[in-house]
């Protein structure tokens, strides 16, 4: 071997000495004060001489993240604010409450002092993270179903990276951020979308509390009985979220698919008996507030406030109630044709081109391991995407009944199961609207339906 030869052979193991070791500092495999293998060692393992050791031992001196001890070693140093990997993570601000997120970020910074978190708050509104991602704008992204069923369909989910799913999740988790065998969004936290209830009014009155047999029938029935006039209704959740008014298309028992001549049909279907529902709860007389649909959070509002005695809500906003001065508890949601509910997840995403990629996925690591995930099972009602964490019963579980989502598994079903895309699914909100709102006949939605659903793509219809 000639000298040139020789001399880049060394360079190379040197740079890979230097990269290792920087790599595994940055991700927190060594702590702040803890000391790098002798240079002996260093020396064994890259075969390097202890002359070239030390000269890429100077190099991380250099960089701040090592610091010579003089017949000691060579010793982690507490990394200044430049030293620092930053990690510009998108987050929902409600993960604050629903996840425990401040803690277990300050948690993470404990273990990976050279990593720094900054949280860069992101909206629901479809479109936002793929912009955020697009230009570069975050490392990792806490993203629901929605928001990837958004990169899905706008041919966009190559902007995150694919994952491993880690071994302890629930499997019916991977369902939601799966697309061609791959992983794209590590399942974090989810939650069946459910009814909570007041089990101080249910008693006050003697009546039976809600349970699995309940139809939408029975719900009216006692949501009647529970109202006050001018006090308190008895039934209430925010009609026009996503994560509400498609649970009763999924609960008609059919999908929405086209026919042998490629069109959508609705008429003498049951694809509208879950919208005809809807209507029915709204005209109860006592039992729904009309003009009080603003939002989700007004209905744990209320709720807490003991203005509504039964709410269509997540285990995900049951964290609002958390100072509530009564009893209350969950019950699965009545059905109708099927039993189907909504299960939303949210997982972790990595960027595709992040430049941080190591330290983003040392963070998902964290995140979902059973130390954080058991964090949010005892401080949180939102349920740990780890099955061990999620069931865990150390203590005394309340709500009493917070176990019950393991029983409905079976219903759990997403926006993808009713057969439509987002963008149809919102266009057919519109026409919904008008028939709750009484300016449609049941025949002249299906008919609004149809033509929505039957555009060829150009906005004329085929």
């Amino acid at each position: 071997m000639s000298d040139k030869q020789s001399r880049k052979t060394f360079r190379t193991r040197m740079e890979e000495m230097i990269r290792t070791l920087r790599e595994q500092i940055m991700a927190g495999h060594y702590a702040v004060g803890e000391y790098l293998p002798s240079e002996l060692d260093l020396s064994r393992k890259f075969q390097l001489s202890n002359n070239s050791v030390r000269k890429g031992l100077d190099t991380l001196v250099e960089e701040g993240l090592v610091e010579k001890i003089p017949r000691v070693g060579n010793r982690i140093k507490a990394p200044s604010s430049e030293d620092q990997i930053v990690i510009r993570l998108g987050y929902y601000p409600i993960i604050d409450s629903q996840g425990e997120l401040p803690y277990l970020l300050n948690e993470f910074q404990k273990r990976h002092p050279h990593i720094r978190v900054e949280p860069i708050q992101i909206s629901d509104a479809r479109g936002y993270v793929r912009d955020l991602l697009t230009h570069d704008m975050i490392d990792m992204a806490m993203m629901n179903t929605y928001l990837y069923q958004d990169l899905l369909e706008e041919q966009a989910v190559e902007l995150l990276e694919p994952q491993e799913p880690f071994e302890e999740m629930y499997p019916f988790l991977k369902k939601a951020f799966q697309y061609k065998d791959e992983l794209y969004a590590q399942p974090f936290i989810f939650s069946p979308v459910i009814l909570c209830y007041n089990r101080e009014h249910f008693a006050s009155l003697q009546l039976p509390e809600p349970d699995s047999s309940w139809t939408w029938d029975d719900l009216i029935a006692n949501a009647s009985k529970l109202a006050i006039h001018n006090e308190r209704f008895g039934f209430y959740y925010h009609l026009l979220s996503p994560n509400r008014w498609i649970v009763f298309l999924l609960q008609s028992g059919e999908v929405f698919r086209r026919d042998e001549d490629g069109r959508y049909r609705v008429h003498e279907t049951r694809l509208l008996d879950g919208i005809e529902k809807v209507r029915d709860i709204l005209y109860q007389p006592g039992v729904y507030p009309l003009l009080l649909s603003a939002s989700s959070g007004e209905a744990e509002r209320l709720f807490k406030e003991q203005q509504v005695s039964i709410i269509m809500t997540t285990y995900f906003s049951i964290n609002n109630l958390k100072e509530a001065d009564f009893e209350f508890d969950v019950a699965p949601l009545p059905h109708l044709n099927s039993f189907n509910t909504l299960n939303l997840t949210i997982g972790l995403a990595i960027h595709k081109r992040s430049k941080v990629k190591s330290a983003a996925k040392q963070l998902v690591d964290f995140l979902v391991s059973d130390e954080a995930q058991r964090v949010i099972r005892k401080e949180t009602f939102s349920i740990p995407a780890h099955k061990q964490a999620a069931q865990w019963t150390g203590q005394t579980v309340y709500p009493t009944r917070y176990q019950m989502y393991k029983e409905i598994i079976p219903s759990f079903s997403t926006f993808t199961d009713t057969g439509l895309t987002l963008k149809q699914l919102e266009d057919m909100l519109s026409e919904c609207k008008l028939y709750w709102s009484g300016l449609r006949t049941k025949e002249r939605l299906a008919a609004g339906i149809e033509a929505i659903l039957n555009q060829d793509g150009t906005g004329r219809y085929s």
